[in-house]
């Protein structure tokens, strides 16, 4: 039998950065959370111990930092976008970047400080926003956006019946049921200049939009409707990836009280649930060439 080296990459894992931008008396925050992975010519390091082809994974986090207050950090996509780029160009063994980036949202608090400066800020929401940069040393780039973490509910408008069944199914058809998700979403950009800003804003809008306007018959056919709606108003985005756990909710049985529930109180179950995955793309697009992880 022989043994060798399958695909290797290393790197930082999550280095959180906090940048603030102090404009006058108004100030601003980006927070991020960067993970960094590279890939290349360094066998070695594994097969002999021989790390002269390793940059430090101390040297990516302090990469991350100094980079935040060189350019500062604008579109999560770009900062990626540059990070990726600099170690592929400045490193002879990494042949190939990986950043990902997550960002964490903050609301200014609208009262003025003591000085009448403002710099007091609520963290919203559970929404997150994510990026990951591929870029390889022949140039080839890839930039995937997205989110997670945006629960949403429909309180009417939604059926499943129709369904398959075996002698393990106790499911009841329903008509009208409520219908929510906590949408876990990536989208692939044709090119790495995208207006970054702007097209997560209007990729979420699409999002959001479609799950309302969509009479569910099930999760698997607002998912699509989703995805759809994005590639049919976003020029700029070929792929769209979705994972959208069903959050049931269930009639609570009130007759033990003498009372009757017409569908208007309900418990949030929390596990099992149920995991639709899909992607919907531009049949038209060319294929990814780094993988989506």
């Amino acid at each position: 039998m022989a043994v060798i080296l399958g695909p290797n990459r290393y790197g930082k894992a999550e280095t959180r950065v906090v940048r603030v931008v102090r404009d006058g008396g108004v100030h601003h925050i980006k927070d991020v959370n960067v993970s960094s992975a590279l890939s290349g010519d360094m066998d070695e390091a594994h097969l002999s111990g021989d790390n002269t082809a390793i940059l430090p994974t101390d040297t990516q986090k302090n990469t991350a930092y100094a980079f935040a207050r060189k350019y500062g950090v604008d579109q999560i996509e770009d900062f990626a976008l540059l990070l990726a780029r600099h170690y592929v160009s400045s490193q002879p063994a990494v042949h190939h970047a990986r950043v990902e980036i997550e960002e964490y949202f903050w609301d200014r608090i609208p009262v003025q400080g003591p000085s009448g400066e403002r710099h007091s800020f609520v963290r919203s929401g559970r929404e997150v926003r994510t990026c990951v940069v591929h870029h390889d040393r022949d140039g080839t780039t890839t930039v995937l956006s997205g989110l997670k973490d945006l629960v949403v509910l429909n309180s009417t408008g939604s059926e499943f019946h129709g369904f398959a069944v075996d002698e393990y199914t106790t499911l009841q058809p329903v008509t009208d049921r409520i219908l929510a998700t906590e949408v876990s979403a990536a989208w692939r950009h044709v090119s790495d200049g995208s207006p970054f800003g702007k097209s997560y804003s209007e990729v979420r809008r699409c999002l959001l939009e479609a799950f309302a306007e969509t009479h569910s018959l099930s999760l698997q056919q607002t998912l699509y409707a989703m995805g759809k709606r994005v590639l049919e108003t976003r020029g700029e985005i070929c792929e769209v990836r979705l994972a959208m756990p069903n959050k049931h909710h269930f009639p609570v049985d009130l007759t033990p009280f003498g009372l009757d529930n017409p569908d208007e109180v309900f418990y949030a179950a929390d596990r099992p649930y149920g995991l639709i995955e899909g992607a919907v793309l531009d049949d038209d697009a060319p294929a990814a060439r780094f993988a989506w992880e």
